[in-house]
């Protein structure tokens, strides 16, 4: 059984066609309709197939040349050379190549659902992890939380823009402006003064 939504739209289409064919001086015959509602469901069906094969494929070839960071984990033989809980370099993935990024270098980070969005020298390396979670592991000292989205290295700030609104604008060195809610605002000034 059809949902009526669908059998709508079907409906709907039916009637565009009938009247564009009208403006044509012809006559448009849907055929019978039960064979024709199949055939036009399993169109429906290969075109979303394929819409969402694109998209993966899409974000697939994305990933792979965006680059995607990772955390260092503990070796299989012997004590780690760093702190695994506190890492100090994220290992990227990016074109078939891995490399480490430092902490230090991570001018910002920006929540993006399950993922944490690592801002390195103008490029974006997802990392799977919470924002939440990748703050409890980075330096307090030196990433600060400035909205419920973003963290900040603070090393790589360069102004705080108060608001009327109470909120605040982070402008980095790079130029990047990253906002920052009341709420840290004050946070974040202490920081700044230390």
């Amino acid at each position: 059984m059809m949902p009526r939504r669908q059998e709508g739209a079907l409906l709907l289409m039916v009637a565009l066609r009938k009247a564009a064919y009208a403006t044509q001086g012809m006559d448009y015959d849907f055929g019978p309709w039960p064979r024709e509602l199949l055939y036009e469901y399993i169109k429906d069906a290969r075109g979303f197939a394929s819409m969402v094969v694109v998209m993966t494929g899409y974000r697939f070839l994305l990933r792979r040349w965006q680059g995607e960071a990772s955390l260092l984990t503990a070796p299989e033989d012997g004590p780690p050379l760093e702190p695994v809980d506190r890492p100090e370099r994220f290992l990227v993935r990016k074109l078939g190549r891995e490399f480490l990024v430092a902490a230090d270098d991570i001018e910002w980070v920006q929540a993006a659902g399950n993922y944490a969005n690592l801002h390195v020298r103008g490029k974006v390396y997802p990392l799977r992890s919470t924002l939440a979670e990748l703050e409890s592991r980075l330096d307090a000292a030196r990433f600060l939380r400035v909205h419920r989205s973003h963290l900040v290295n603070v090393d790589r700030i360069a102004s705080i823009e108060p608001l009327d609104s109470g909120d605040a604008r982070v402008h980095l060195h790079d130029g990047t402006v990253v906002p920052c809610s009341r709420r840290h605002r004050e946070p974040l000034r202490l920081a700044m003064a230390r």
